[in-house]
């Protein structure tokens, strides 16, 4: 980052050059910076539309199945929408006392040092985001289509090339404009509410009828499986998994004091109210069996309840997709821009457009890793293997929060949670690592291994001192060579166009 500079006479430039852009009349002194542009409710639309994806709509049957009876499982989603919570409230500490975007890796880097931080940033650029989002992207791809060759299925070309587009869409949205992509996740995250809603309504109307015979027995000791509920409740968290995307972009969020704390507790009461919620009118119409049997659950209730209305709910489920895809976009860019500034990653990804004031290398990183991953990699195995990683360094971030309350007591707190609530929410991690570790070795084994290729990287590409010699030689006569290709392009691109990069940077 750094200031602006107009090709003027007064500053060197010359009397026939085309004037750079000027600076937006909120940029302070004139510095090239992201701009404080997420209002509380533009916050709330970041947390909801991550958190509510395709999975209550297609598949809410991951507790039901481990839980074993109807009662035990709507208990299981009022738990865990509790310790999601104790979660968030954790981050709104965090996010409120380490005012800087980037999320896990920031508090990791605060609390624990840089080599755990990058190793955590290791997992998220090799494998976590570029799988996670690709995984996103082939729900939008399959339900967007949906309609269009019912009754037949979805041919799987077709699906991937509606997942580019997609991907592309989202990519060139976050690319251009921070406003129009906050504008469009708020569109997209009422889109999702109205979903829920319509189903919600119907189920409970029915319920206030007096159809409950699918909730009649509803503890029956006998159907509840206790060595299920340590799954229930993993599947559980991750149906919530996303209340903390919002400490990713901290130095966007508009006085992140009171918006921080009160765009989380908001975002995770209504996600909490319709999860619950949509199961209960779920389990008013389908029986358990049925609900277990079905492929895609909103679409059985759907039509059962509405007919051929059931065909729209396809497109409602492709809408909350591509909403998840832009709200983890606009989050994992920021992670990336704050690890080029800490010096993590190469110094282009922290760069901002000047006049679109968006991290434009930061948000593309991901685009060829995704798309490479779309078409050649076997994407659901490597979550699998990576999936756990991500419980372990949030419960190490949380984890962080009790370790500063020592080290760093003096540290401003805005807002301070009862110290029984990280430490809950870190133990419940572990112990998701754990069972992780328990149920699934192999995959998890392959999974740290994956991650712990981090430490020598950070050797090599961080440590300097301890690079092999040919790395060194060869970083040394590249990057100068590198920098003055990238500023004679800068500034050719600034004398032909209307915008241009800063690139004080990179000297």
């Amino acid at each position: 980052m750094g200031t602006g500079v107009n090709n003027t006479p007064q500053n060197g430039g010359h009397p026939g050059d085309t004037p750079a852009p000027k600076e937006e009349p909120d940029a302070p002194n004139g510095k090239v910076e992201l701009r404080k542009k997420v209002t509380l409710l533009q916050g709330i639309s970041i947390i909801i539309g991550t958190i509510i994806g395709a999975g209550i709509f297609i598949s809410p049957k991951g507790i039901l199945k481990n839980s074993g009876s109807v009662g035990m499982s709507l208990v299981v989603w009022i738990v865990c929408g509790v310790l999601s919570l104790f979660g968030a409230l954790s981050y709104a500490e965090l996010g409120t006392s380490i005012q800087k975007s980037g999320g896990h890796y920031t508090y990791i880097l605060e609390a624990f040092g840089p080599q755990m931080a990058f190793i955590r940033l290791w997992a998220d650029l090799i494998a976590i985001r570029p799988a996670g989002l690709a995984v996103i992207s082939l729900a939008f791809g399959q339900y967007i289509l949906e309609p269009i060759f019912m009754p037949c299925g979805v041919p799987e070309i077709a699906i991937k090339l509606a997942t580019s587009i997609g991907i592309t869409s989202v990519m060139y949205l976050n690319s251009m404009s921070t406003s129009w992509t906050n504008r469009i996740q708020i569109f997209l995250t009422f889109s999702k509410l109205l979903a829920i809603a319509i189903i919600i309504v119907p189920g409970l109307y029915m319920l206030f009828k007096g159809e409950t015979k699918n909730f009649e027995n509803a503890f029956e000791v006998s159907n509840i499986k206790l060595t299920g509920l340590p799954l229930a409740f993993y599947s559980g968290m991750y149906a919530y998994a996303g209340w903390f995307y919002l400490n990713f972009v901290t130095e966007e969020v508009e006085n992140p004091e009171k918006t921080v704390p009160l765009a989380i507790c908001i975002s995770m009461a209504i996600v909490t109210f319709c999860y619950v919620l949509t199961n209960v009118a779920y389990y008013t119409v389908m029986s358990a069996e049925e609900l277990l049997a079905s492929q895609a659950v909103a679409v059985t209730f759907a039509g059962k309840m509405m007919g051929n209305f059931s065909v729209a709910v396809p497109v409602f489920v492709a809408l909350s997709c591509f909403g998840s895809m832009n709200g983890c976009l606009f989050a994992f860019s920021r992670m990336f821009y704050v690890a080029s500034r800490e010096g993590h990653l190469p110094e282009v990804l922290s760069m901002i457009h000047v006049r679109r004031h968006t991290p434009l290398a930061a948000v593309l990183v991901l685009y060829p890793m995704t798309v490479f991953q779309l078409f050649v990699g076997d994407i659901y195995s490597l979550l699998n293997f990576m999936s756990f990683l991500r419980w372990l360094f949030i419960g190490v971030a949380v984890l962080g929060l009790i370790y500063m309350r020592y080290t760093r007591p003096d540290m401003p707190r805005p807002f301070k949670v009862p110290l029984f609530i990280p430490a809950i929410f870190s133990f419940t991690c572990f112990f998701m690592v754990f069972l992780s570790l328990y149920s699934d070795p192999v995959n998890t084994g392959i999974g740290f291994a994956i991650s712990l290729t981090g430490i020598p990287a950070y050797y090599i590409f961080i440590v300097f001192d301890r690079r092999p010699k040919w790395l060194q030689d060869g970083l040394g006569n590249t990057l100068p060579s590198l920098r003055r290709h990238l500023k004679a392009f800068t500034r050719h691109h600034c004398e032909n166009h209307t915008y241009s990069w800063h690139m004080d940077s990179i000297d």
